[in-house]
């Protein structure tokens, strides 16, 4: 199960791949200087880098919520980080109106977990050809993220992921089922966690999301251990200030241990076969020594 990402394959056997970057386009100077930060760390820790930044974020808690630039700006700004850095581009859609001029600047469309069942947007995304990135919904079995799966492939698209981010538990709380990763990569699609997300309070602000970044060491290196085939994480200069999912974003000055250490994690796991224990009344006879 390998997927392209313009140069970048994804997936078994290959190098691991790291998604990151500010939640949301605040300035050219944090998303250009973030951009490069980051390309800069996947030269010199070689890993697949695909910078992410959303020119929309349409799933805000308060209609007084920043946004970002917009469609037309936001990728004119994302095309310029790619005319500079020669880095691979991901951002959000959430209209199908949305994906033709975004497949002509992003090299991977996501679609929010709010929207994974919105059949047309995921047909949308997948007929330009780029890769696309199905977030799994807080409400959602990883048993039902299939079909996503199908539908792309369905338009001819081999290019789509998975994304974990997370279950809805309770009010304003999300926990991580880890089993949600071999099954999703069961449908022939490479498997992301996105550690930042997973630890956000939805809506515990009121007006705003509120997180835990702490524990965002601690889930991706278990997803990692677990098996996913790449990490998404929002990064950010300083998060405590950022106009959107400041308390789940990691702050830069952490991003290279956090990433290293993923990245020793992610080597060894390559060195040991997975242990396929067999199905509830399958299992072989034992053998006894007398």
């Amino acid at each position: 199960m390998v997927a392209r990402i313009d140069n970048i394959q994804v997936g078994d056997n290959q190098p691991f791949l790291i998604i990151a970057g500010p939640c949301v386009i605040e300035s050219w100077e944090i998303t250009y200087n973030t951009a490069k930060f980051l390309n800069d760390l996947a030269r010199e820790l070689s890993f697949s880098l695909v910078f992410k930044s959303s020119f929309d974020k349409a799933n805000r808690s308060s209609i007084n919520s920043f946004r970002g630039p917009g469609l037309k700006d936001g990728l004119a700004l994302l095309a310029e980080v790619k005319s500079k850095l020669g880095v691979a581009l991901l951002s959000d859609v959430h209209e199908e109106v949305q994906c033709q001029p975004a497949g002509e600047v992003l090299d991977v469309l996501q679609i929010p977990a709010f929207l994974c069942r919105q059949t047309d947007l995921i047909i949308a995304a997948a007929r330009t050809g780029k890769a696309v990135n199905v977030k799994k919904g807080q409400f959602m079995a990883p048993q039902d993220m299939g079909n996503a799966v199908k539908k792309i492939a369905d338009c001819g698209n081999p290019n789509a992921l998975l994304t974990e981010r997370g279950t809805t538990f309770g009010y304003n709380n999300l926990v991580v089922d880890f089993r949600s990763l071999p099954i999703m990569k069961s449908f022939g699609a490479p498997v992301v966690f996105d550690a930042t997300h997973s630890v956000q309070l939805p809506g515990a602000g009121g007006t705003v999301s509120g997180g835990e970044r702490q524990f965002v060491p601690t889930l991706a290196k278990a997803a990692v251990v677990a098996g996913c085939d790449g990490l998404f994480m929002e990064v950010h200069p300083n998060p405590d200030e950022a106009k959107s999912d400041g308390p789940n974003m990691v702050p830069l000055a952490f991003v290279k241990e956090l990433i290293s250490q993923c990245l020793q994690l992610h080597a060894l796991n390559r060195k040991h076969a997975p242990i396929a224990l067999p199905a509830v009344g399958h299992c072989p006879q034992p053998v006894l020594h007398r």
